[in-house]
């Protein structure tokens, strides 16, 4: 089962798309990210321009994805769609700019795993809206040279380091996605009730966002399993007291902690006496893979004070002791 609280994506996430806002007056949070938008984009129109390429990064479950479908909107353009790991040969890279359409928006998901080669050629079609590509081998190959339309890169990434400063280089704007207020996420909750007319009251969703763990994402997730509680168990309505049922239910503590979260913290503290420790070594200590804890436990739990990183590896903090119930003695024997 997908874990609930990762900000990853899964199959339910065609729910997210009925629920996804279409303008920056309708996206909740990161209001520096919009104001600055915002900006940008009047300011191309006003030129009669594509909007200079776009970097977006950050925890997964932000609300990148949707940025892109925004800024699609908002220039009035069409949007394509695909992602690093897709890109797997210069020809397919070829088949998604050659359907691109002047002003056009190519959305590119998980860009830090486009293949270095891959890389190279998308340069000059950034750069100079033309797309260079070798075609045969040996004598017999021959290279060609294709005119693209101007259009706008969007590309996003949980892993901005992964980049190559080349390619991080070319995109005009540059912008971090970041974890957002329990307020920010009340609203958030609070509006797709409305759109997918299933009431809750206030508390109840200040409740949600509080073990969110700053997630748009889980929010709206979480809120998905709380109405099915509110629908078998109550009439429908969603309360503070259904809320706290389904979540306690769902193991997911008031901070938004569940499983996977307290087996990571606990792993250090009693298997390797509270770090520091490496991150294969604790990926191996818990039965999940590396990149995963990276990009999805772990700036959560570095972000509340729960974890931090040293030269020599992973370590929990006395936060998460007190936070545990453990105590140093505890991991000595």
């Amino acid at each position: 089962m997908a874990r609930l609280v990762s900000g990853e994506e899964t199959n339910e996430d065609v729910f997210e798309v009925s629920i996804r806002p279409d303008t920056l007056d309708e996206y909740i949070g990161q209001s520096e990210l919009k104001e600055n938008l915002s900006i940008f984009m009047k300011a191309a129109k006003m030129r009669g321009e594509t909007l200079d390429h776009v970097l977006l990064y950050g925890p997964p479950g932000l609300g990148k994805t949707t940025m892109a479908y925004i800024i699609a909107n908002e220039m009035g353009s069409n949007i394509k769609t695909t992602s690093g790991p897709a890109i797997e040969k210069s020809g397919d890279l070829a088949a998604v700019l050659s359907t691109l359409e002047p002003g056009d928006v190519l959305f590119i998901d998980e860009i830090h795993r486009i293949p270095r080669f891959i890389e190279e050629i998308l340069y000059s079609a950034m750069e100079d809206f033309k797309l260079d590509i070798i075609v045969g081998s040996d004598a017999s190959s021959r290279n060609i040279t294709i005119d693209l339309p101007p259009f706008t890169l969007v590309g996003a990434t949980t892993r901005a380091g992964d980049l190559t400063g080349p390619l991080r280089d070319r995109f005009g704007i540059v912008s971090r996605l970041n974890f957002y207020t329990e307020d920010e996420l009340k609203q958030i909750v609070l509006r797709t009730s409305r759109v997918l007319k299933s009431p809750i009251s206030e508390e109840a969703a200040l409740e949600l966002a509080k073990r969110s763990r700053g997630t748009p994402r889980i929010a709206n997730r979480l809120f998905k399993r709380v109405r099915d509680y509110a629908l078998v168990m109550g009439d429908g309505n969603i309360d503070l007291e259904i809320t706290k049922l389904a979540l306690d239910k769902l193991k997911v503590d008031a901070f938004g902690l569940d499983a996977t979260d307290y087996n990571l913290l606990n792993s250090i503290i009693e298997k390797f006496n509270g770090g520091p420790v490496g991150i294969d070594a604790l990926a191996s200590s818990i039965g999940e893979e590396a990149s995963t804890i990276e990009d999805v436990y772990e700036p959560y739990l570095l972000q509340n004070g729960f974890l931090k990183r040293t030269s020599r590896g992973r370590m929990v903090t006395e936060k998460a002791y007190r936070y545990l119930k453990k105590s140093r003695q505890d991991t000595l024997f």
